[in-house]
């Protein structure tokens, strides 16, 4: 199983700077073709950034780079001002799409419930759903981080037609996004031990469906974060504003 390396941009970049940014990712990943032995890519750029971003990368066949949203609406089209859905992402060439990020559940009020719903519609249009969980601060103090997790998992992820191939789980601890903290190792090992186990009790495929580390990884650590056991990629959100580090954490896979 390949590691997925995928950068969320966040909102972030203008149309100069993300063309420069995926081009100067492509490049390095044409002129390094042993990373595509070992790794997969897809970059997540603001919504109105996809067509460009999927028109460089089709300049560079050789890099493999894919292209996801960071969002989609929960309705299939009409009448929803200001929504974007999952048909009109997958007509714009994007292969997956982040759904319950922290700062989606934290600032949009977005439940397991809507996730759900979600990555149904994702799944069902032929595109991976990158569903994110994790705890609070707060909840890894008072020693329900794993509880919150599998509760999180339980209600977020499809019962059915999912499988390795359109689903994939990012654990991102929410103390950890942004901050320049990071999961000790210990901790990254136990948590996606425990959503390997879970997902082997709820899907079939559980065993095979990739599991990413999230928060605060950067070239200096993504090496030893990478190598844990049931770590098989990671959701990158600042050290992917630049190739030069989100290169650098690829080149880090064993």
């Amino acid at each position: 199983m390949k590691k997925l390396i995928a950068g969320n941009w966040k909102m972030n970049c203008d149309l100069i700077t993300a063309r420069q940014l995926i081009s100067a990712i492509c490049n390095g990943i044409a002129g390094e073709p042993e990373l595509l032995d070992r790794c997969e890519f897809v970059v997540c750029p603001p919504y109105v950034y996809i067509p460009p971003v999927i028109e460089v990368c089709a300049q560079h066949p050789a890099s493999g780079v894919n292209c996801g949203a960071q969002n989609c609406s929960s309705h299939e089209n009409g009448a929803y001002t200001g929504d974007v859905s999952v048909e009109m992402l997958r007509d714009n060439g994007c292969k997956y799409v982040i759904v319950g990020h922290s700062e989606r559940r934290q600032h949009h009020k977005e439940s397991n419930a809507l996730v759900c719903k979600k990555a149904v519609m994702i799944t069902n249009s032929e595109m991976a759903a990158i569903i994110c969980v994790g705890e609070s601060e707060s909840q890894r103090d008072f020693g329900q981080a794993v509880q919150c997790v599998m509760e999180q998992l339980e209600k977020s992820v499809p019962k059915d037609g999912v499988n390795a191939e359109n689903l994939v789980i990012a654990y991102e601890p929410i103390w950890a996004i942004g901050t320049g903290k990071t999961a000790s190792s210990a901790d990254i090992e136990e948590m996606h031990l425990a959503i390997r186990d879970k997902l082997k009790e709820m899907l079939a495929d559980g065993a095979n469906i990739r599991i990413l580390y999230g928060g605060s990884v950067k070239a200096e650590n993504a090496g030893e974060i990478l190598n844990i056991a049931n770590v098989d990629g990671a959701l990158i959100g600042g050290a992917s504003l630049q190739a030069a580090g989100f290169l650098a954490i690829a080149r880090s896979v064993q």
